[in-house]
């Protein structure tokens, strides 16, 4: 995604947990297109880390045009019991908290025609029992881009989400059964896991002129498992 939009002239921010490699080598690529990119290492999990973050956007790159949510947490669990409180707070501070925090402290400093792009999933409408939490999430994700749609028009700025299907990145075999890895992403109609590059063009789109008639929406990239 980062590549992408820097393909389409994009200055990059990538912010990033602990995965030091995956982020250097996300910057190489985006400096390869020609364009600058900044890593900044550190949890979203903190509202003044989240601040940090829309600073250096502003500060190194002269502003923030572009906030795509996109970070998430996940594990696997065969019954609720095996749910900790712990791991319940840290689901909802990565994919929805931080969302909240990123876009409470980005969205007065952007300017008309901005945009913001969260990431729900497929999950948000057909829940796996094994993915409680996570589930629960995208289904407040969903809520919270309609809702934040209706105020960031009021400033000229439009807010969608991308509803995922199954997708094959580092999140799926480090938090899933590998029973469950093996057969990932077979039972939707194309019968596979997309790959992340197959994704990349929606959010751009998104945040182009083409889709400027569009927000409060919520675009499925399933590989033809319907939503409702």
């Amino acid at each position: 995604m980062a590549l992408a939009f820097a393909r389409e002239g994009a200055d990059v921010l990538i912010a990033y947990l602990n995965e030091d490699r995956d982020a250097e080598e996300s910057a190489r690529l985006v400096q390869e297109a020609g364009r600058k990119a900044i890593t900044v290492r550190g949890s979203i999990e903190s509202v003044d880390h989240c601040r940090r973050l829309v600073d250096r956007a502003f500060d190194d790159l002269g502003g923030l045009d572009i906030l795509v949510n996109n970070a998430a947490f996940q594990q696997t669990h065969e019954s609720i019991e095996e749910i900790t409180p712990e791991e319940w707070d840290t689901t909802f501070k990565t994919n929805i908290y931080a969302m909240f925090y990123l876009v409470r402290a980005a969205l007065p400093r952007m300017k008309k025609g901005s945009t913001i792009i969260n990431t729900a999933s497929v999950q948000a409408y057909q829940p796996s029992p094994t993915l409680l939490a996570y589930a629960t999430t995208k289904g407040a994700i969903v809520t919270f881009t309609k809702a934040l749609s209706q105020l960031a028009i009021k400033q000229g700025i439009r807010a969608n989400a991308v509803a995922p299907g199954p997708v094959w990145t580092p999140l799926i075999p480090s938090t899933m059964p590998e029973k469950s890895v093996e057969k990932f992403g077979q039972t939707n109609p194309q019968e596979r896991p997309a790959q992340p590059v197959e994704l990349a063009p929606m959010f751009v789109f998104l945040a182009s002129e083409e889709s400027r008639y569009i927000t409060g929406g919520v675009f499925d990239v399933t590989g033809g498992k319907m939503l409702p």
